[in-house]
């Protein structure tokens, strides 16, 4: 009886643990950081790209940098570019590291760590995520501003506004449409009474709609394709990272603390790179 009981224990236990949701493991921390805002893996290059605000987020000071990590955490350029204002989203494509930097979009040139262009957005208030497509076309969020701003064939342009945008921050292309994480409808103090949601944007003719039911989740800045078409998103106020489903339902999976920002993602290894603003620190998880 014995004997035959064991393997059995040993099966019901495999089963349990294929059922359980695994939590988070934390991978590494590094520290030093003055509110990094976008963490950037770049597998190919084996690097992360984080940039640091250094103050006000709308401030013209020009003491916002990028810094350069290995992809297991150690920083190896401090200040890798210097001269920016208050960088915040970061896209790459090609040789070409594009930096959201409150109205304007910085494109710098990797392999020297030199910008090599600054496209102005006139009357933009706060240039927040960046995304890329696939034919190279850039996009922006302008948090405040209700809009999305585009780069293409050299023209840097606003190409949507809309109150419907309800202050979008997180900015994804995808396939024929952009995905969107709403903060949701702001105040002068940047609560909402409502909060956001994850909206898409039709690339064709620029309608607007809810992803899923558009059930309210939370003050939501990064975003990245996850599991199963689901989104690992990431709230800054409430400090926590969700997985967003087609449906629009929401599911916790990590809560670190307020300035959880915008999140990278390496499918390969299944770790999240997540700049916490607040606390000056990245940290990496895998889920």
């Amino acid at each position: 009886m014995r004997l035959s009981f064991v393997p059995a224990l040993a099966l019901f236990v495999s089963l349990a643990t294929c059922g359980a949701s695994a939590e988070p493991t934390k991978l590494w921390e590094a520290s030093g950081f003055q509110q990094p805002e976008s963490a950037l893996p770049d597998v190919k290059a084996g690097v992360i790209y984080v940039s640091n605000v250094v103050g006000d987020a709308a401030g013209k000071d020009g003491n916002g940098f990028i810094s350069k990590l290995t992809l297991d955490g150690k920083v190896t350029d401090e200040k890798w570019v210097t001269g920016l204002d208050s960088p915040k989203g970061l896209g790459l494509f090609g040789d070409k590291l594009y930096v959201a930097d409150i109205d304007q979009l910085v494109e710098i040139d990797v392999s020297s760590g030199k910008i090599a262009a600054r496209h102005q957005a006139a009357g933009a208030k706060i240039l927040n995520d960046v995304t890329v497509d696939s034919e190279g076309r850039v996009y922006t969020t302008d948090w405040p501003g209700n809009a999305i701003w585009r780069l293409a064939d050299g023209t840097f342009e606003k190409w949507l506004e809309s109150d419907q945008l309800k202050n979008p921050n997180g900015i994804l292309a995808e396939n024929d449409r952009l995905v969107i994480a709403a903060w949701g409808v702001m105040k002068e103090d940047y609560s909402t009474e409502t909060p956001g949601h994850l909206m898409t944007v039709n690339l064709a003719d620029k309608s607007i709609a809810d992803l899923g039911n558009g059930k309210p989740v939370g003050n939501l800045d990064g975003l990245e394709p996850f599991d199963d078409g689901s989104y690992l998103v990431s709230d800054w106020v409430a400090g926590k990272v969700f997985q967003i489903f087609p449906s629009g339902e929401a599911k916790e999976l990590l809560s670190i603390s307020q300035g959880t920002a915008d999140l990278g993602f390496v499918p390969a290894t299944r770790t999240a790179i997540i700049p916490l603003m607040v606390d000056g620190k990245v940290v990496a998880y895998k889920f």
